[in-house]
């Protein structure tokens, strides 16, 4: 469930410097007609020490891009390589974006705190931007916002919009009314090294360049002191990790739309989100992105094109490693997403876990109801919340007998633990993300330049993350 940030001072910690030289390239930020600040993170500026600036001072550093005190003295584009929808691409990068700073946060569970990035997406062209312009849509902002900020509430590990600036620009894309305006982003992120920056020095032959990058992921990142076989030691690391990730976009009922492994973050965050959905119902077929045809990334196999992308990280990390050395790590995976996505579904419920066996026949059940009944993901999981206490009728015509027979069977075994005394729990309906929301938030935006409902949705969402929290 989501963790509430904790306040902490300020604290450069600008690590990638000791590499960057192999791994980035150094850029300068568009300038831009406007900067016209939409959009600022008050959950999250607190926890980097960041919530004392003032909206001019915020504007000057994440829309102008003048660098933070103690930080990167140059903003640095990142290379990488990657498998896009399994094909591979040696020609990709940071092409519309930048790592801007790096700073710690107040996380108790690391000493000092997480070393996180501020990466930026819309901030101008790069070395790899090809023919971009390097811009991003104040749309793609607004949803990337929307996309965050619900899946924070449901304990998804995800990437935190951090600022949104309109930019005054106006631009041309197929895929929506055009001109539209112009924004740049910023991300606050736990760190940016992906599954394709091993790629690409896997494929370049750098092996050096990659020990040294294993080194600062364990010891940065995960804050882990590399043993005798590093290689197997983050292999074992991302694994556990990415296998959460897949099972928390399960219990979310998430789809990301574009899982290539150079979206896929080595600590297992979610982030970079372009054609999400949220699944109206449980629906494991349902794409986000109109041009998955094969629907190789629907909701039901996203757990399967994250092993992949796994797998492409033992094959890089072959350069390094023994084979026999990365096996036991990869080959657990599917134990981890078994137990994960049992946890998370578990989580979101509000029971207790009992046990593999009993979990498993729950999920099943669960699996069946909902393909059978095809009642919202999300009002499933309200009406259900704490298990029996708040059982839903066998007369709710949401919940007929013969198809939730099975479910109510397996979740009466269970403990409910979560507290029901937040008032979200005595709405009529659950907050929810799906696409006609989206589309309607954006509307009042282009429309009308309202933005009410966008910032009245960010607080309903938080407030339901205060309620699953509890």
């Amino acid at each position: 469930m989501p963790i509430t940030p904790q306040a902490a001072a300020y604290r450069p910690d600008p690590r990638i410097e000791s590499i960057r030289d192999r791994l980035s390239d150094p850029v300068a930020a568009a300038a831009f007609p406007k900067t016209i600040l939409r959009f600022r993170n008050r959950r999250w500026d607190k926890a980097v020490g960041l919530d004392s600036l003032s909206d001019e001072q915020w504007t000057a550093h994440f829309g102008r891009f003048e660098p933070l005190p103690g930080n990167l003295p140059q903003p640095l584009a990142l290379r990488y390589h990657g498998h896009q929808f399994r094909h591979y691409n040696p020609d990709i990068g940071d092409g519309r974006g930048f790592l801007f700073a790096q700073l710690r946060d107040g996380a108790a569970e690391q000493p000092g705190g997480r070393l996180l990035d501020l990466g930026t997406k819309g901030s101008g062209r790069t070395p790899y931007s090809r023919f971009g312009d390097g811009r991003l849509t104040l749309k793609g902002g607004v949803r990337e916002i929307l996309a965050t900020e619900m899946l924070e509430a449901l304990g998804v590990e995800t990437s935190k919009t951090f600022s949104l600036i309109e930019t005054g620009e106006a631009l041309q894309r197929n895929d929506e009314p055009s001109p539209t305006r112009s924004a740049v982003m910023v991300r606050l992120s736990h760190g940016h090294i992906r599954i394709g920056t091993f790629q690409r020095l896997a494929t370049l032959n750098e092996p050096d360049t990659m020990r040294d990058l294993i080194g600062y992921v364990l010891t940065n990142l995960y804050a882990e002191t590399p043993g005798d076989a590093p290689a197997a030691q983050l292999l074992d690391l991302v694994c556990r990790r990415t296998a959460a990730l897949a099972a928390s976009y399960m219990a979310a009922g998430f789809v990301h739309g574009v899982l290539n492994s150079d979206n896929i973050n080595t600590t297992g965050e979610s982030f970079d989100y372009g054609p999400w959905r949220f699944n109206p119902t449980w629906n494991p077929d349902f794409t986000a992105a109109y041009f998955d045809q094969q629907g190789l990334y629907a909701f039901g196999r996203q757990a399967q094109a994250i092993h992949w992308d796994v797998v492409q990280l033992a094959l890089s990390l072959r350069h390094v490693a023994a084979a026999e050395e990365l096996a036991p790590a990869l080959d657990a995976w599917p134990a981890h997403y078994e137990r994960a996505v049992a946890a998370a579904i578990c989580g979101r419920l509000g029971i207790a876990p009992r046990g593999e066996e009993a979990d498993l026949a729950l999920l099943q059940a669960m699996d069946v109801a909902l393909q059978r009944s095809q009642v919202g993901i999300d009002r499933f999981f309200f009406d259900w919340r704490g298990g029996g206490r708040r059982a839903p009728s066998p007369a709710d015509p949401h919940y007929e007998a013969e198809d939730f027979a099975d479910f109510r069977t397996a979740i009466a075994a269970y403990r409910g633990t979560a507290s029901l005394d937040h008032g979200y729990w005595r709405d009529a309906a659950p907050c929810s993300m799906l696409i006609d929301e989206v589309e309607a938030i954006w509307s009042a935006i282009a429309e009308a330049d309202d933005w009410g409902p966008l910032y009245a949705k960010v607080d309903a969402i938080r407030r339901m993350g205060e309620a699953l929290g509890s």
